[in-house]
């Protein structure tokens, strides 16, 4: 079986290479072909969504998704993948509860609604009444090996939980505050982090997560860090509308406080990402989702982060101008010193207006929008 320190080597250069599941397959797949590893059982639920993780997941090039069901886990319940339905499908899931405690690995997709007590949200019908979402994933919850929410619905509320919030929707975390649940945030979140994160439970137990539940593994550094126009930043070089080329940090991207590995894993078979489509990083990844992080296409001067700390992104620019300048050589030390980079940074700056304020309630990932007076 590969070492854990193999394994995530292959995650990075997959996602280099493009062929993540082409690498790590062969050795899974004989692992459990030799009794080293059992399929994990998978269990997903899904609640208030638009399905949009399942088709990304789906989206698995090489090898198939059916390939992995096939060889590595044992996805016993989704309603969308299933080929029974009605109550032979639930007596699946009824059964994997029951006689697989602390065995199987339950994924969530979608946001918890909890207006009028979940009504608005019926996951399923059992003995002649309607199941909410709530209490399904409670209870399966409860009894699970691990609990991981997929995609930006699941994690924090994503857009559903987006202001006004007419439906309560909230994050998993917050109606299983007894257990621990993994955050694969995305919206939709990336095969690669789903997948990677359940064969990482499969093989290793937990990943090491980050300070809001994430994989390290896959959201261990900032969009910017790894962004391939980081260049054009460093010297001031920045686009002016969308479709250009240069850096797209001043109309509106969240890329320096945003937390992915999507410049070197990309997207659609590691075809193209939205920076690479000349569009700007809209932080889908992050908590508070989507409203911290709109709109979307204009620079914001203060991104606040859960909590009530803000990030000062025209400091973060200035930053680069200022302390690290003695780093920047040739070219970019004589655009300093003739001062375009600054005329640059003023010139393409359009700063939002009448933007909302958000404040932190006390249940955790649980954001509620002030009052504008």
């Amino acid at each position: 079986m590969l070492s854990r320190r193999d394994f995530l080597k292959l995650v990075v250069k997959g996602a280099v290479l493009g062929n993540f599941y082409q690498l790590i397959s062969p050795p899974l797949a004989e692992a459990v072909a030799t009794g080293e590893v059992k399929k994990l059982p998978v269990i997903l639920i899904e609640t208030g969504t638009c399905t949009g993780d399942s088709i990304s997941l789906d989206n698995i090039w090489t090898p198939t998704f059916s390939d992995i069901l096939t060889n590595i886990v044992d996805w016993r319940y989704d309603w969308s993948m299933n080929q029974a339905q009605g109550d032979a499908v639930y007596g699946v899931l009824q059964e994997t509860y029951e006689k697989m405690p602390n065995e199987y690995i339950l994924l969530v997709q979608g946001s918890m609604i909890q207006r009028d007590n979940g009504n608005y949200n019926h996951v399923a019908y059992d003995d002649g009444k309607f199941i909410t979402g709530i209490d399904l994933v409670r209870r399966i919850g409860l009894k699970a090996k691990y609990v991981v929410a997929i995609g930006s619905c699941a994690t924090y509320g994503g857009p559903v939980a987006g202001y006004p919030n007419p439906t309560q929707a909230t994050g998993v975390q917050n109606i299983l505050p007894e257990r621990k649940v993994i955050n694969v945030s995305g919206c939709p979140a990336h095969p690669d982090w789903i997948m990677g994160t359940l064969l990482h439970l499969a093989l290793y137990g937990e990943p090491e997560l980050e300070k809001f539940g994430r994989p390290k593994l896959f959201y261990g550094e900032t969009v910017h860090n790894r962004c391939p126009r980081r260049r054009d930043y460093d010297q001031g070089i920045f686009a002016t509308d969308i479709g250009q080329k240069e850096c797209l940090f001043r109309i509106g991207c969240k890329g320096p406080v945003t937390y992915a590995d999507c410049p070197i894993r990309r997207w659609n078979d590691r075809f193209n990402w939205p920076i690479g489509c000349n569009t700007p990083c809209i932080g889908c990844t992050e908590p508070g989702y989507p409203d911290l992080m709109s709109p979307f296409t204009a620079h914001l001067p203060d991104i606040p982060f859960p909590g009530g700390t803000k990030v000062n992104t025209d400091k973060i620019g200035l930053g680069v101008l200022g302390l690290t300048s003695a780093a920047i050589t040739g070219h970019v030390a004589t655009s300093l010193y003739k001062g375009r980079i600054q005329k640059n940074l003023l010139r393409t700056s359009v700063k939002a207006q009448h933007r909302p304020i958000v404040k932190k309630v006390k249940t955790s990932h649980q954001y509620r929008l002030k009052r504008l007076k």
